[in-house]
């Protein structure tokens, strides 16, 4: 299934061609929300469920490249003040977005 519940919707690829794709609200049937995952287009075999519905999922997740690594990290730290006019040093991950405090001043 392409949306699970969590504490926030995600958006992974189908993998079924025979269906419409199951996506959050607002993302498309080529969207991810996986940094890692990438879109390959296929022929897509509609169903009953899809010509009824009128839709049919054409893309499917991209095998991996043999020998890959996990992607970098790749990270930014920089210094921020507080409301309470406390200097903190944060450090944001660029793939994933996870900011945190890692130091005060």
């Amino acid at each position: 299934m392409a949306v699970t519940k969590k504490t926030e919707e995600v958006t992974t690829l189908d993998s079924d061609v025979t269906k419409p794709s199951v996506t959050a609200p607002g993302d498309g049937p080529a969207d991810t929300t996986d940094p890692e995952e990438r879109a390959q287009s296929v022929a897509p075999q509609p169903g009953a469920q899809a010509l009824k519905e009128g839709t049919v999922n054409a893309v499917k997740p991209a095998p991996k490249p043999r020998g890959s690594a996990k992607p970098k990290d790749r990270t930014e730290t920089y210094t921020a003040t507080k409301a309470d006019g406390t200097k903190v040093t944060v450090r944001r991950d660029i793939n994933t977005g996870k900011t945190e405090i890692v130091g005060s001043e």
